[in-house]
């Protein structure tokens, strides 16, 4: 922004060289003399100032006004500001109008009612009035001694046990109650009661261990830290909103469905399982008879036939002229879905498939890179090299994203970008904490493959303390059946021990070592020696992770498990037991001592998914374990945990349920009425100072139109300017930045009577109450009521316009900050 720009020529303004109103006035005339200038004239001085509005005036800044300041109130409030946006501004486009609103927001209830009852059927409850609702709530009959549980109206407490006591009444019969230690006393709850207010509770990123119970006698702190969940859960909300309101604006004509879908369909040499069908089922109907981009996550075990649903997407778009995108994280997977893809698509002549990744020569890249632009590739497979910014589509009409969760921050927040434009489906065993969050709230479509192949057995899982004897015993036991064996370690640099380890007590087995960082040429040597089944054990990095599918390969060793996640953890698991053998999956620890807690918890929840399909009930152990934190940021964790998982998953059904009840209706901001005679008066010394002090008030107050950002912006590029600008003129951009925020909280009209303080808003009383409950500052909530579309404060006493004005200021900034948890339509 652009402050010193040309003034207006028609500007009449009056100033004071003195804060104080009773002054005399010094007046400022455009100087038609001089372009660009301005005359100021003081009745009680003989000297007239000449202001030259040049922009390249390169005058010294007095002293006055050198200072910075970081503590004055408009400062805090930008301070909060850019902390709540990331630090950058978020350009969030009105989607929808205004009439639109009711429409949208009823079709965002059911996409999320759709996607809690595909994934969360197992908790579907019927209420006794036949409606089908579902409930996080815990049976107090499934505690063990010692879980941490959640009551709702109290907080959190420890789990004691049930038994029989005796009630209120005389002679009353012994009944069963739920007892719960808190930090200043026991509970007992009857039953029946206890099971319409009790959760589990976990605490994100960390043991479950609470830092603190709470306190039966004093449930102020609790509550405090509910309602604070309460508004997180609703900032969430409106993000989901926006974002899924963006995808309903998007449109693209539906693909055509074709004889030669069906005909396609018939070279599957498998029978699909009914899960695998349902999938393939519901990614045609996006594609064939929605007209809005298809973002689709297919959640299913490694083998359980995901890629076949990503190979029907592909024909349906690949035969409708349009060109497809298949992102792996690592060479190895794509390479294989190359194989897979070029074999499927080989009696289709007229398609063309191609494989990019950062190994090949740049000759080759960029002729790839040349076919790519001009639609000479119809299927194009590779890592993140394909989201490089040389990478240039003809015609992109469908993105298979093959395990998200192997992205980096970058890699993802491309990907992100290309959902608006195209169609999109994830391909995942154990997706992300945020994947699957997206995905419970229906925000994100999801079909779930939890049957598996007919011939698939459980793997046999085998969490012990790492010895040389176990290990040999292990790999010697598969050799003998005639198997195959990946020996897995967390990097580089150890592998080379333990290959001179098998290589001196296995002296004739032939052992290869396959990690990222070799060439591409030996590293695929590597791959094809093993399938082939000329290498009998595979020493190597996670690099195996996804992708690898040998029938032979039926034992994995994992060492130093505790330096891996639950979702890697699981990945590696399913490289073994693709056939109908007994596969075996030995993770070795080296001492209990050495194993975080967040680690023993995951190796637990590993341990206890052994049946096959659980790939989605293990991700959201891992999301129970390391939380959710932001959903549209890095961060994992937050203090979002801090109600339980299951209590925050409840909150933000409820929440999704009644989003039109946090609607809240900005106004114009030139229709804001500040009726307060509060008129600023700057000092001739400033005015002097300025280089156009004309045009910087204009300038003020088209930012202040504009929105909150923009007028935060000014301010900030004038004190880099000019200086920390003197009281006189914090009052004027205090005045801004009232009407602004007023504007954007629906006020409509500011007045002061006495030591009364009214505002009037369209905002409902839910809003109301929503906003005040997030407030930080008693001081402001506790003096402020609702009544009949005025928001009202009445003081202690009656406050000098100025200090009035400041008081207004920051209850204003105090109401504003709880905007991001509204729903701005």
């Amino acid at each position: 922004m652009a402050i010193n720009t040309k003034p207006s020529s028609a500007y009449l303004l009056i100033f004071s060289n003195l804060p104080s109103p009773t002054t005399s006035p010094t007046i400022l005339y455009p100087n038609y003399n001089k372009k660009h200038s301005f005359l100021l004239v003081s009745p009680h001085k003989t000297k007239i100032f000449a202001i030259n509005a040049s922009p390249t005036s390169t005058k010294s800044a007095p002293p006055a006004f050198k200072t910075q300041s970081h503590d004055d109130p408009i400062s805090i409030l930008n301070q909060r500001i850019r902390r709540e946006q990331g630090g950058k501004r978020v350009h969030r486009p009105k989607v929808v109008e205004s009439g639109e609103t009711d429409k949208y927001i009823e079709m965002v209830k059911l996409q999320q009612q759709r996607g809690l009852e595909k994934l969360k059927s197992n908790r579907e409850a019927a209420s006794s009035s036949g409606n089908q609702g579902f409930s996080y709530k815990v049976d107090p009959y499934t505690l063990s001694p010692g879980d941490y549980v959640v009551h709702k109206k109290v907080g959190v407490g420890r789990f004691v046990g049930i038994k029989f006591d005796v009630g209120g009444r005389i002679h009353s019969a012994p009944i069963e109650y739920v007892f719960i230690q808190y930090a200043d006393g026991m509970a007992k709850l009857p039953v029946h009661q206890a099971s319409r207010f009790l959760y589990r509770y976990n605490l994100p990123n960390e043991n479950k261990k609470p830092r603190v119970l709470s306190k039966l006698n004093d449930t102020s702190a609790w509550e405090k830290r509910r309602v604070k969940g309460k508004v997180a859960v609703q900032k969430m909300v409106v993000d989901l909103m926006e974002l899924y309101l963006h995808r309903l604006k998007q449109k693209r004509p539906a693909y055509p469905r074709t004889a030669a879908m069906s005909e396609f369909a018939s070279h599957f040499p498998y029978d699909a399982t009914p899960d695998q069908m349902q999938a393939i089922i519901d990614v045609e109907k996006d594609l064939t008879e929605r007209e809005t981009p298809m973002d689709r996550l297919i959640c299913g075990d490694v083998g359980f036939g995901k890629t076949e649903v990503a190979l029907r997407a592909i024909f349906c778009v690949v035969s409708a002229g349009k060109q497809a995108m298949i992102l792996a994280p690592t060479i190895v997977l794509a390479k294989q879905h190359f194989d897979v893809i070029s074999a499927r698509f080989s009696r289709y002549h007229g398609v063309k498939v191609g494989l990019l990744s950062r190994f090949q020569t740049k000759s080759v890249k960029d002729e790839y890179l040349r076919m790519i632009k001009h639609g000479h590739l119809d299927i194009i497979v590779g890592t993140h090299a394909l989201l490089g910014d040389r990478v240039v589509y003809s015609n992109l009409g469908l993105l298979v994203v093959d395990e998200e969760q192997r992205f980096g921050v970058k890699q993802k927040e491309k990907i992100a970008s290309f959902k608006t434009t195209v169609d999109v489906l994830t391909l995942s065993a154990t997706p992300i904490p945020r994947t699957l969050y997206l995905a419970l709230t229906g925000f994100r479509d999801a079909s779930l493959i939890s049957t598996p192949p007919p011939e698939r057995v459980p793997i046999k899982t085998h969490l012990e303390a790492y010895s040389n004897e176990k290990v040999l015993s292990a790999i010697k036991y598969e050799l003998d059946r005639g198997g195959q064996v990946f020996y897995v370690l967390p990097r580089i640099k150890g592998l080379e021990e333990v290959m001179e380890f098998l290589e001196h007590s296995l002296p004739e087995v032939k052992v290869a070592v396959a990690h990222g960082k070799q060439y591409s040429k030996q590293l695929e040597e590597t791959m094809e020696n093993f399938a082939g089944g000329d290498v009998k054990i595979l020493l190597c990095t996670n690099i195996v992770e996804s992708g690898l599918d040998i029938q032979n390969a039926n034992t994995i060793i994992i060492q130093d498990v505790q330096l891996f996640g639950l979702a890697q953890l699981y990945q590696l698991r399913g490289r073994v037991g693709r056939a109908d053998k007994e596969a075996h999956a030995y993770l070795f620890y080296p001492d209990k001592s050495l194993v975080s807690d967040q680690a023993r918890e995951r190796l637990a929840a590993l341990e206890e998914c052994r049946d096959l399909g659980q790939g989605f009930h293990l991700a959201e152990r891992d999301m129970a374990i390391r939380g959710f934190g932001n959903i549209f940021g890095e961060q994992q964790t937050g203090d979002l945990g801090n109600v339980g998982i299951d209590l925050f998953f409840e909150m933000l059904f409820e929440s999704l349920s009644n989003v039109e009840e946090h609607r809240l209706t900005s106004v114009p901001y030139q229709s804001v009425e500040l009726d307060m005679n509060v008129k600023p008066h700057l000092t001739s010394e400033y005015i002097n100072y300025l280089e156009n002090p004309v045009e910087v008030i204009n300038e003020a107050e088209k930012a202040a139109a504009k929105d909150i950002w923009s007028l935060m912006q000014f301010t900030e590029n004038l004190r880099r300017q000019y200086g920390k600008e003197p009281y006189s003129m914090e009052i004027l951009l205090k005045k801004l930045y009232v009407r602004r925020m007023a504007a954007d909280l629906g006020v409509s009209k500011i007045y002061a009577s006495g030591k009364m303080v009214g505002m009037i808003t369209n905002m409902s009383k839910k809003v109301y109450k929503m906003i005040t409950d997030s407030m930080t500052s008693d001081m402001h909530r506790n003096c402020l009521v609702f009544e009949n579309g005025q928001i009202k404060a009445e003081l202690l006493l009656e406050l000098p316009k100025e200090q009035l004005l400041n008081w207004i200021f920051q209850c204003l900034a105090e109401l504003h900050a709880s905007l991001p948890a509204l729903i701005k339509y």
